[in-house]
């Protein structure tokens, strides 16, 4: 099993791109929803990988970034998502983007995806938030319970609560996602910034 290459993008078109390491040239499914997020032909590249194993296929996916393939990676568990449409999906939708729709329950964003019908789109949603209730502990509310009030307003528990939620789906753990989100927090921020930036504090384990 791959988890990423870094290498030179000697190839590319609409689906597939391909990465030279060593000598070798590797054929990597990447549509241009993400081949544009890791640089231009040319340049030294990493590509995060999912290797698809089948009786008649040995399939290379490529991903822009960590949370991206933890995305992909928690939509192929549901019913009926193979890795071509779970592709497909993380190439026109960022890993927040996501991740917000399943946490609240926003079907138009995901049909808006080509191909993604509303019942297909239900289940994502069904089955990610049944997933995500088994793995949830009390980190999340020990974590919010210690944000800061402002004089002027108050903690959106609920809006916490799905960020937390929503980083957990991208596959970290319910301390690290907490921890994160407390501290990504303010006022009035809505849950898919919320989730960005606390993306981006997790992974630099930036909390305070």
């Amino acid at each position: 099993m791959y988890a990423y290459i870094k290498g030179i993008i000697t190839d590319r078109d609409d689906q597939q791109i391909v990465i030279e390491n060593n000598g070798i040239g590797y054929l990597i499914n990447c549509p241009l929803g993400i081949s544009a997020e890791l640089g231009g032909f040319g340049e030294e590249v990493t590509v995060w990988l999912y290797q698809s194993v089948r009786e008649d296929d040995i399939s290379l996916y490529g991903f822009a970034s960590r949370d991206q393939k933890e995305m992909f990676l928690k939509l192929i568990t549901v019913s009926g998502i193979g890795p071509k449409v779970a592709h497909t999906i993380c190439a026109s939708l960022s890993a927040e983007q996501i991740a917000a729709a399943v946490m609240s329950g926003n079907i138009a964003l995901l049909t808006g995806v080509k191909g993604l019908g509303k019942k297909t789109a239900e289940r994502i949603i069904l089955e990610l938030k049944d997933k995500l209730k088994s793995q949830l502990g009390s980190a999340s509310q020990a974590s919010i319970s210690r944000v800061p009030v402002a004089a002027s307003g108050s903690v959106d528990s609920g809006v916490m609560q799905d960020a937390v939620g929503a980083l957990v789906v991208l596959g970290y753990k319910d301390q690290e996602a907490a921890e994160a989100v407390a501290a990504a927090y303010e006022e009035g921020i809505g849950l898919e910034d919320l989730i960005r930036k606390a993306l981006k504090l997790a992974a630099g384990k930036k909390f305070s």
